[in-house]
């Protein structure tokens, strides 16, 4: 901290320390009678003109002129214009008023009128200081463009970039819009464990933690997919559960350590279905927020309207590289085209991991437009079921819009024993050196080994969808509090 910071926080410590050797300290005020908002005030003014209000809020601007003042304050919904006098709120509370600085959050009550440059007002005929503001902010014209630091004190950010803050009422309406659509299609909303002893339904890496109770090893949750199974085969027809997932992975502006995803799971539905639900909510969606199926994400015109793009995994290879790593006679070829195409290939990769290495490298970032990706390969989806009509693949899909993948779904495995069976090549491949691969989970096998139904079930990423529907750079603009390395 700077010492001209150090010094303008001193000086508004000493206009508090007065006011409260005068007897006036704001912090004794618990509640202040507040019975309007700046927005409603602004855009109804007809119905205020000439009444009285009470209003609460931030003092963001402030033009002194001698016994008379115009000051900004800003709520929650917005900001208004007060008009201050020194006659109609008094000689002594005007003298505490000139003191109040930028950022002081005070109450006003006074008369809504119009001025006569014609902006909508309050004459305030009470200005009464609730909390000091210690720091100084950033200026308005300016506002607080260090990202870091707006990260770290989202608190700021969001009182001087109001932009911010629309985003995440859209991030609301997003989150709400999700609940209702889910509730009316039959889903039940459910909670799982976020502590487990085995974090399954993902390939990734868990966050590591210790039970001093139990004496008990524990890991958060990667995923919350086989938790929700395990009520498909109690019964329950459809459930779904929004909440947080923990991946001890990279950070970047589409990843953070904490997340937030929803999962779903129907009996009686497979992929095709989890499809169609996808794009048909993610279309509702757009129109809730813009009346349009057409969004734009950094300067690129994205149009969601169902239905979206199908085509499959090793097409899209084939169609970016001609190579089919299906159609060599050998391992071998096939790693050694890999290989020549500068593609990283370890000891455990079979064909299937060659077309998903591909994939990643090749044709991602091209899929802007919504696009179903489908059938991905038997290594890569230990718990998806295969193709009947090619078992080297699965009824699996990665939905992507702007080159992210933003769901992944598939007709779930139900067969106790090829469930099995992945569950050992997962772990065989994990001894071979693949650090993101299922671990065995023998309570959920025999689970299944009780019966499971046909399901279809769909995990998607609700931070990266709101991302997309807010324009938003980096996943950390949708996120009150993302994960940061503190300063220290």
């Amino acid at each position: 901290m700077t010492q001209e910071v150090t010094d303008l926080r001193q000086i508004r410590i000493d206009k508090l320390n007065e006011l409260m050797a005068a007897g006036k300290n704001p912090y004794v005020i618990d509640k202040y009678p507040r019975d309007s908002f700046a927005k409603d005030i602004v855009e109804k003014f007809e119905e205020f003109e000439g009444k009285q209000v009470a209003i609460a809020g931030r003092l963001m601007l402030k033009r002194n002129m001698g016994k008379t003042s115009f000051i900004n304050v800003m709520d929650s919904t917005g900001d208004i214009q007060v008009y201050v006098r020194k006659d109609q709120i008094g000689e002594e509370p005007f003298a505490d008023f000139l003191t109040f600085d930028r950022g002081d959050i005070i109450g006003v009550t006074g008369t809504v009128f119009l001025t006569q440059k014609g902006e909508r007002s309050i004459k305030a005929s009470e200005v009464v200081l609730l909390a000091k503001c210690l720091q100084t902010l950033p200026e308005k014209y300016h506002g607080l463009k260090d990202t870091d630091l707006r990260y770290r004190q989202r608190y700021v950010d969001l009182i001087v970039n109001s932009e911010i803050k629309e985003v995440f009422f859209k991030r609301n309406v997003i989150l709400r819009g999700i609940r209702r659509f889910m509730d009316d299609l039959g889903y039940l909303e459910v909670e799982t464990p976020i502590l487990q002893t085995v974090a399954g339904g993902a390939a990734a890496r868990p966050f590591l933690t210790h039970h001093n109770t139990l004496d008990l090893d524990m890991q958060l949750r990667i995923a919350n997919e086989l938790f929700l199974k395990r009520l498909i085969v109690g019964g329950f027809d459809k459930v779904y559960e929004m909440g947080k997932m923990f991946r001890n992975e990279g950070i970047s502006i589409k990843h953070n350590p904490e997340y937030t995803m929803i999962e779903l799971y129907a009996a009686h539905n497979n992929y095709e279905d989890m499809m169609e639900l996808l794009e048909t909510l993610v279309e509702s969606l757009a129109l809730e927020l813009y009346g349009t199926t057409k969004v734009t994400y950094r300067d690129q015109a994205i149009d969601v309207k169902v239905p979206w793009r199908r085509i499959s995994m090793n097409d899209l290879v084939i169609e970016k590289t001609g190579v089919d790593f299906f159609g060599f006679e050998s391992l071998d070829e096939a790693r050694a085209m890999a290989k020549s195409l500068d593609l990283a290939v370890e000891p455990f990769m079979t064909e299937g991991h060659l077309v998903n290495l591909a994939f990643e490298e090749f044709c991602e970032e091209d899929l802007i437009q919504p696009t179903f990706v489908l059938y991905h390969p038997v290594e890569i989806s230990p718990l998806a079921k295969k193709n009947p009509d090619d078992p080297r693949i699965t009824n699996r899909f990665e939905a992507f819009i702007n080159g992210w993948e933003i769901a992944n779904a598939f007709s779930e495995l139900n067969d106790p024993i090829d469930q099995r069976e992945r569950f050992q090549a997962q772990v065989e491949m994990k001894e071979q050196g693949d650090e993101e691969t299922h671990p065995m989970d023998e309570d959920f096998l025999t689970a299944i080994e009780v019966g499971m139904p046909p399901t279809g079930g769909m995990g998607i990423g609700v931070d990266r969808l709101v991302m997309l529907l807010t324009d938003s750079p980096s996943i950390r603009d949708v996120i009150f509090f993302p994960t940061m390395k503190p300063l220290e």
